[in-house]
């Protein structure tokens, strides 16, 4: 393995999580020079493991990313560990500066950074996210299912959840805090046994690393095994604002993404995002095949300038700007053996 990078890529990716490096895959196994710089911060390191992958359920988050980064190294591929402080323009393509002071040239680009998890406020929280504190009932419901599990209000979706996690266990208690649901909703968890408490939420209450329950302001101990929790998903991509290119709020009122079109394309030409930076919502294999899509696109667009290149060379043969560009696109091709 190593950190050093070459003058310049077909393609760099920022973020080697899933979506990242299956991008990097697609690219690599078509023969363009592609790298992928990597923070080493990925969403799912508190994970115990990644479920609801098919023929891979139960991997180790860290397992699952280095066998990917040994599958695009196997193509030709590099990942490299960095994180990147800024993006400009380039004449046709992007200068890409690291923040230990490494640049480096890119095509086009791949931004699979992923997101931030905002939490509630709540004393010994943080501490148990991703072990007993949980967000997704697909993720991490099996391993909490009949259980007596807590569901803390403080998004759009909190009730909605509540309902998701009633479908893995019985018990099932809603933590409203000051903002008591409305007529429908308060009909909704009756009818579905959950019970809802009031009162602000003061700090979790862990005995043996085990969570034990969720105490109130008021003193009561409300006994609990598991936590789901509603965090505020903020897209990690503000090296992106010097292209114009900057997150906006999720429809569904979850947080910051990059809008995107349904293949990853954005409106800053060149540049594309695959997998949590665009959908929050997406799991592990949802952002892998996010990745793979875009990578697809992104070589598909590479072919048609390559090709109106050597069209406008052959129509034109002493253009020199057009010889000098597919002087460097042979050159890129014969150090793949092409």
């Amino acid at each position: 393995m190593t950190d050093q990078l070459d003058d310049g890529y077909d393609v760099v990716v920022v973020g080697g999580g899933a979506a990242g490096l299956s991008g990097a895959l697609m690219l690599a196994r078509v023969r363009r020079t592609v790298a992928v710089i990597d923070s080493g911060a990925p969403r799912n390191a508190p994970a115990g493991g990644v479920h609801g992958l098919l023929a891979r359920d139960g991997v180790a988050p860290a397992e699952l990313l280095e066998r990917g980064r040994a599958e695009v190294r196997g193509y030709g591929g590099q990942v490299a560990t960095g994180e990147v402080d800024t993006v400009a323009r380039d004449d046709d393509g992007f200068a890409v500066t690291l923040t230990d002071g490494r640049r480096v040239r890119a095509r086009r680009l791949l931004v699979a950074t992923g997101l931030v998890d905002e939490l509630p406020d709540v004393p010994g929280l943080r501490a148990r996210w991703g072990r007993d504190v949980l967000h997704c009932p697909y993720c991490h419901g099996w391993e909490v299912r009949d259980r007596a599990i807590g569901v803390l209000a403080g998004g759009p979706m909190s009730v909605h959840q509540a309902l998701l996690f009633r479908q893995l266990s019985a018990d099932v208690t809603y933590f409203c805090g000051t903002t008591p649901p409305t007529a429908e909703q308060a009909e909704q968890l009756a009818a579905r046994g959950i019970r809802v408490v009031p009162g602000e939420v003061a700090a979790l209450e862990v005995v043996a690393d085990r969570l034990a329950g969720v105490r109130l302001r008021d003193g009561t101990l409300v006994g609990r095994e598991a936590l789901a929790v509603s965090s505020r998903m903020v897209a990690r991509a503000g090296f992106l604002a010097a292209l114009g290119l900057r997150p906006a709020e999720h429809p569904a009122g979850v947080g910051e993404h990059v809008p995107a079109d349904a293949a990853g394309r954005t409106d800053v030409p060149g540049v594309w995002v695959a997998g949590n930076v665009t959908d929050p919502a997406a799991q592990v294999g949802a952002a892998a095949a996010a990745g793979a899509v875009a990578a697809a696109q992104i070589n598909a667009d590479l072919v048609a300038e390559e090709t109106r290149l050597a069209v406008a060379a052959r129509r034109e043969p002493f253009s020199a700007a057009a010889e000098a560009r597919l002087c460097d696109l042979v050159l890129g091709e014969r150090r793949h053996g092409l």
